[in-house]
């Protein structure tokens, strides 16, 4: 186990500047943290839609923001219609699907410890980068969204996307997209997709989900907030091979995340739909 550790805000890891608002960063364990400063005009939802009246449904901000607002007030408006009021030392709870900006003529301030990764902007198109991807899928969703009923059912599939975002952001993968019983997700790292992975799989446990899920690295293209590239789909049929629980690796991903203290177990090679030739696969093993 790691020792207490600490680090400072005034001496971030990184520092973003984009459209009026300024984020210190700092990465401690597997947290990012950071201050925000929003200046007056500036949008959470960093696309710029205009609230409210005149709004954009495609503009909303998709991370989920927890913090402490230290100065200044921001108004919150989610995409259901509901809206929030924020000043000086209100604690937030802040679901994906949002936008918000500043009230008053003084610049907001604010400490957040999860959505940093997932709120930054993405990459500009066209950029072809080396990346981890993950699928995620809810096992037996048809039948248990027929066992629950309707309401009970969203009310299940919103936990579900609630406890993988909070995941994504401990370990700095960005939601590319869902997929309406699973998600889309890319990293930089190899080992943090897989940690992140093993802990999606024990999260959406906790609530009595079970889902499969894939992970592969290659090259993929950005274009926007989306992804493409035969990395990708070579990802997904990972995914498919998988079973209940399972979290199945490409042989790459093995490759780059090994000296990380993750233990891969043996599945043999399969024909992966669409793809020449047979592929070794790997599961990945919960930590004791």
């Amino acid at each position: 186990m790691p020792g207490a550790l600490k680090k400072s805000l005034d001496r971030p890891d990184e520092r973003i500047q984009v459209e009026g608002v300024a984020a210190d960063v700092v990465q401690i364990g597997d947290a990012s943290v950071s201050r925000n400063v929003f200046q007056v005009g500036a949008h959470c939802a960093l696309n710029g839609r205009t609230l409210p009246g005149n709004r954009r449904a495609d503009a909303s901000c998709m991370a989920h923001h927890t913090g402490v607002l230290l100065d200044g007030a921001l108004h919150i408006e989610m995409d259901d219609g509901s809206t929030l009021d924020l000043g000086p030392n209100d604690v937030f709870d802040i679901p994906a699907g949002h936008d918000g900006w500043v009230t008053g003529d003084k610049p907001m301030k604010a400490i957040n410890w999860s959505g940093v990764r997932t709120w930054m902007p993405a990459a500009d198109s066209g950029d072809l980068v080396i990346a981890t991807i993950l699928f995620t899928d809810i096992v037996g969703s048809t039948q248990t969204a027929e066992r629950l009923g309707p309401a009970a059912w969203h009310e299940l599939l919103r936990r579900h996307n609630h406890e993988i975002r909070v995941q994504l952001d401990r370990f700095r993968g960005r939601e590319i997209e869902t997929t309406g019983d699973g998600f889309l997700a890319i990293f930089e790292s190899p080992a943090r997709a897989v940690r992140a992975a093993i802990a999606i799989r024990e999260a959406l446990r906790a609530i009595g989900i079970e889902v499969r899920q894939g992970l592969h690295t290659g090259e993929v293209e950005l274009l926007g907030d989306k992804v493409r590239g035969i990395a990708v789909h070579e990802a997904s049929r990972v995914m498919a091979a998988a079973g209940s629980g399972e979290i199945l690796a490409s042989a790459t991903v093995r490759q780059l995340a090994s000296g990380a203290d993750l233990t891969f177990e043996g599945r043999g090679a399969h024909d992966l739909k669409g793809l020449s030739g047979p592929r070794e696969l790997f599961a990945v093993a919960t930590p004791a």
